[in-house]
């Protein structure tokens, strides 16, 4: 049999890793420290040595894994090294490592998105955040307190990772684990940091620029990046100090927008050249008069990871991340007068029409203040007998979270100067979880079982005031929306790895979860509020996945797993307003109930490894945020709902090769095809009946990836990635037939290069471009245009 389909550091198909404010203070401590190595001291720990052979065949009792987060499941896993990582991707954000893994992508607007940027997989589209868990050596990153960009806005919170510190991205599809929540029905991905064996330190720098070109607008947009890092192991402790900082620009994200057939003929109004004509998604003629929000953002970084892990049977480890963020939205009018001069206020006149007058939701500006803090704690025993045990702990807070913006009758250029607006506050709101986990390995060998007690806590309390004097730095006056809540999930579960033959292996699982939802808050102004009384449900998930060899370089999988994924406090409670946007809750919404299934092969031939699943998903009150525009308030309304019926089923395939069939040339192609359809839904857009039959949105039938990476020599090499997703809804009716429009959403066929040189053994240069054909595409708003990007990073 060949065993290299179960070595642990390998990753889904088999294929072995190659050889390969407080920032501003401690970034020149770190610096220091670099130059304070001794001579002599190796670069251990830069990159590993190639790993020793694997000792089990792939169905033989595994109980270890590249990512012990999603061990022993037997379901489809990818993963992506820290030199395929550097040789392959254009990388500033953790989230652009998985750029070109099968089936996933993320609505990422920009360098440096810390509030939009959502995961999307098979079946889970890029409004359905909480439909996957994000980790980061085991410490949870997805932002559960919500679901999607509305309000706060709850992707992950991928600022807690740096890609210079990522060692490996390991991915399970689907929701297989009894370890894992509902929040995995689409994917889980953990990625693994580096941590030191001898002195270490790096430093590096990140460049890049995007020309950008719409409408009458021609600028560009730059992004930089700097960071640091130091550490050392010595006598089984082992530290690592890291600090970065982003300055980002993005391009215009919003439009202010006029309707054609709103306008009304009227020869005395006043003539404004500028605007730009355009189609909405529903084919509609519009005008497009101003770029509402481009957002400047300053991130920095600072991790802390200390770890113990001697010669005794005890490891400890200790994470402390902090992230900032301070934002500026501007906006940018395209209006002129005859005089040449920029219109930013009062009536529209276009082509003999007079539309609805600017205000200060056409041409937002704000300010965005924050701080997060993140804490995770771990502590194992092994060998205690035929048993392991492990305790963890993590707890993430929102320090600060405060946003200012003018209000709608706050036109410009008044809020240069402050005038009224208001102050968003999520202060005090996050997350914590406990979890305590033994391994039991019974005399005989053919059995593993995993015995977990978890518990997850969240907290949000987001408030909305209004300020009548300067919105820029007073302070709040009354209230004029809140949103309380929490949530708890308390879990239990069993997992039994049988080698029921040499050839056969199988997982079976069972969890057992417990959620509540209690002080329930909604508050629409300072008089007018409702309770929510407190909530809670029961639910078993069976979860079960087989693997057998039946030849040398051959493996069959199949996974069969129920999974509920339950309502969010944000979507629950969380009816928020602002000048441009409104979020309406559903105290009543049911849990999503979902069945997974998959049937996979994975093969090789001779140097070309490939792999087949087709999948299944039946889910039941599926949850879907619907976005309309409301033409006559100017904003986008959202609201939550539960889909009664949703059927998927499509097919994944996968095929890479290494060295072949030039020396140095490794090539991998993937295309996933979904058909998911609503069945049944008593909700609807328009009128009943209207959502039947139609596709799910935001779930393209099509999905591919290409990447060609060749080695010129040892010391260089290029790459070439082309990753494309097909047409998609954002609406439950589908009626948004044009997705080449703001707010609609588009096809995207975008090409990548990359160059690098290593100098020297210590230094890498590599230049690239982000999609080189300058492709415009759109996922309600645009995506970034071409982007030359350049990088430079030294290690001892």
């Amino acid at each position: 049999m060949n065993q290299k389909w179960n070595d642990p550091r390998r990753d889904g198909l088999g294929r072995a890793p190659r050889k390969g404010g407080f920032v501003c203070a401690a970034l020149p401590a770190v610096l220091m420290a670099l130059g304070l190595c001794p001579s002599g001291v190796s670069a251990a720990g830069q990159d590993g040595a190639e790993p020793p052979p694997a000792q089990l065949d792939t169905v033989r009792l595994q109980v270890a894994a590249a990512s012990s987060l999603l061990a022993p499941v037997l379901a489809t896993r990818e993963s992506l090294s820290a030199e395929e990582l550097a040789r392959q991707v254009n990388a500033v954000d953790a989230e652009d490592a998985l750029r070109y893994f099968p089936s996933l992508s993320v609505r990422k607007r920009y360098m440096g998105d810390y509030n939009h940027a959502v995961l999307s997989s098979r079946a889970s589209g890029t409004a359905n955040s909480a439909r996957s868990a994000v980790y980061a050596d085991g410490v949870l990153l997805s932002n559960f307190l919500g679901n999607g960009v509305s309000g706060l806005g709850y992707p992950p919170r991928w600022g807690m990772v740096s890609v210079d510190e990522i060692e490996r991205v390991e991915v399970m599809y689907g929701p297989f684990s009894a370890a894992h929540s509902g929040n995995s029905v689409g994917a889980v991905v953990d990625f693994q940091t580096r941590m030191p064996k001898a002195f270490e330190g790096q430093a590096g720098v990140f460049l890049a620029l995007q020309p950008f070109e719409f409408g009458p607008q021609r600028e560009h947009f730059q992004t930089w990046q700097v960071h640091a890092a130091v550490g050392d192991r010595a006598a089984g402790w082992s530290w690592r100090l890291h600090v970065a900082r982003t300055d980002s620009e993005s391009q215009p994200l919003s439009f202010a927008t006029r309707l054609l057939s709103s306008g009304t003929p009227d020869p005395t109004a006043p003539p404004l050249d500028g605007a730009v004509p355009a189609t909405n998604p529903f084919g509609q003629p519009w005008w497009l008069v101003a770029a509402g929000t481009q957002v400047n953002s300053q991130q920095e970084q600072l991790k802390l990871r200390l770890a113990y892990d001697g010669h005794t049977d005890w490891h400890a480890s200790y994470v402390l991340g902090l992230w900032r963020n301070q934002s500026q939205g501007q906006s940018f009018s395209y209006l002129r007068n005859e005089q040449g001069q920029a219109v930013v206020s009062g009536p529209v006149g276009v082509g003999g029409r007079r539309y609805a007058p600017l205000t200060g939701a056409d041409l937002p500006a704000s300010q965005e203040e924050l701080l997060h803090a993140l804490h995770g704690w771990t502590l194992k025993r092994r060998h205690l007998g035929a048993w392991e045990l492990e305790a963890s702990a993590i707890l993430y807070r929102y320090v600060d979270d405060d946003k200012r913006q003018n209000a709608a009758n706050n036109p410009q250029p008044g809020p240069a100067q402050g005038g009224p607006g208001t102050l968003a506050q999520a202060d005090g709101s996050g997350w914590n979880t406990l979890g305590l986990k033994a391994l039991w390995r019974p005399a005989g060998g053919s059995h593993a079982v995993e015995l977990g007690l978890q518990q997850e806590r969240y907290h949000l309390q987001f408030l909305t005031h209004r300020i009548e004097g300067n919105f820029l730095h007073d302070a709040p006056d009354s209230l004029s929306a809140g949103v309380q809540g929490r949530t708890r999930l308390q879990a239990a579960y069993v997992q039994d790895t049988w080698q029921l033959h040499p050839d056969w292996k199988g997982v079976a699982g069972l969890r057992l979860e417990r959620w509540q939802a209690r002080d329930g808050r909604t508050d629409f102004s300072a008089a007018s509020h409702l309770t929510h009384p407190a909530r809670q449900q029961t639910e078993l998930s069976p979860k079960l996945s087989l693997a057998w060899q039946s030849g040398p370089e051959t493996v069959l999988k199949v996974a069969l797993g129920r999974a509920l994924r339950f309502p969010t406090v944000g979507e629950l409670y969380g009816a928020t307003s602002s000048s441009n946007s409104r979020y309406i809750n559903d105290p009543h919404l049911r849990p999503e109930r979902v069945w997974a299934s998959e049937l996979g092969v994975n093969t090789a031939w001779g140097p070309v490894e490939g792999r087949l699943t087709g999948f299944l998903e039946r889910t039941r009150d599926g949850m879907y945020t619907q976005s309309i525009q409301d033409a006559q308030a100017q904003r986008t309304v959202s609201r939550v709902q539960n889909v009664d019926r949703i059927a998927t089923r499509g097919v994944e395939a996968v095929l890479r090769s290494a060295d072949w069939p030039l020396p140095g040339l490794d090539a991998s192609v993937s295309a996933t095809f979904t058909d998911s359809v609503i069945r049944a839904n008593a909700g609807f857009v328009s009128q009943p009946g209207d959502t039947l039959g139609k596709r799910q949105p935001n779930i393209p039938r099509w999905r591919a990836t290409a990447q060609l990476a060749y080695r010129f020599g040892p010391d260089w090499g290029a790459s070439m990635g082309v990753r494309h997703t097909g047409h998609q809804y954002r609406s439950l009716d589908n009626q948004d037939v044009n997705g080449s429009s703001y707010q609609g959403v588009s096809p995207l066929t975008a090409m990548d290069l990359r160059l690098w040189w290593q100098p020297l053994p210590a230094w890498h240069l590599a230049v690239g471009v982000d999609n080189a054909t300058n492709r415009q595409s759109w996922n309600f708003h645009p995506y970034p245009q071409r982007t030359y990007t350049g990088e430079l990073k030294v290690s001892l």
